[in-house]
């Protein structure tokens, strides 16, 4: 049995306006150390922006990072999660979309974001622990 994925999620969920341009992105996500950033209009949720779009939408592309704005190259329909799921699940819904990344809902409430790395981390708990039962199963 997998274990359900509210432990991993990430609150603190840094954000950038889909008006902004790819290099403002990138720069934001090198700054912040991280591979996503949750794009907004308004404070409204719109998409999601990977440092995988900006490799093969801008980059791959030859396109201007500095013109590209994050709304023409972000994913706008991301995969959506409940804390409630799997780390299993989202795994396997990571595998089937090619994404590493899911934003996490209350129904219509964004909780944040896990990412594959937050998965695997979840999964090694899980099957660390499972050992640590067994090997008192054993020796008792």
């Amino acid at each position: 049995m997998s274990s359900k994925i509210v432990s991993q999620i990430q609150r603190c969920v840094v954000t950038i306006d889909e008006e902004r341009t790819a290099l403002e992105a990138a720069v934001l996500m090198t700054k912040e150390y991280i591979g996503s950033l949750v794009v907004t209009s308004s404070s409204v949720i719109k998409g999601i922006f990977t440092e995988r779009d900006l490799m093969m939408k801008v980059v791959g592309e030859k396109m201007n990072p500095e013109e590209v704005k994050i709304k023409s190259i972000m994913k706008s329909d991301p995969i959506k999660v409940t804390p409630e799921d799997t780390a299993r699940h989202c795994i396997d819904l990571m595998k089937e979309y090619r994404c590493r990344h899911l934003l996490v809902y209350n129904g219509d409430e964004f909780l944040g974001i896990v990412s594959l790395r937050d998965m695997v981390a979840l999964l090694i708990e899980e099957k660390e622990g499972l050992i640590e039962q067994l090997q008192k199963y054993i020796t008792s």
